[in-house]
């Protein structure tokens, strides 16, 4: 299995129920298709740094899973297919931006607790 992470943005109009209907859509199509996942992120509604489809801020989500190569393929089919999806980047993570993530991730959860 390689450990993969997706990013998607979402149109900024819709609601923190739909938001949320949405990402269980994309978490459910990894699970469904034998992924396992790591660690997710809900970065907010942030600025684009260009317009797209005349929107000029999106909802960014970000999800790290473990899965087969084919998963990928259906995930990236369903992002298409949502019209809620403004854009979406998924990558296969070496090594490095493995250990990268995990040492990020326990520095966020120190800064959490203190």
């Amino acid at each position: 299995m390689n450990q993969y992470e997706t990013v998607f943005i979402a149109t900024p109009v819709l609601s923190d129920v739909q938001l949320k209907e949405l990402v269980g859509k994309f978490r459910g199509t990894i699970t469904e298709n034998g992924g396992q996942i790591v660690h997710e992120e809900d970065w907010g509604l942030k600025k684009l740094a260009y317009p797209i489809q005349k929107k000029s801020t999106g909802f960014y989500y970000q999800i790290e899973f473990k899965a087969e190569g084919d998963l990928i393929g259906k995930l990236e089919t369903q992002y298409r297919r949502d019209e809620r999806v403004i854009r979406f980047l998924t990558f296969k993570m070496d090594k490095y931006a493995v250990e990268y993530a995990l040492k990020r991730r326990s520095q966020t959860a120190k800064k959490e607790e203190e």
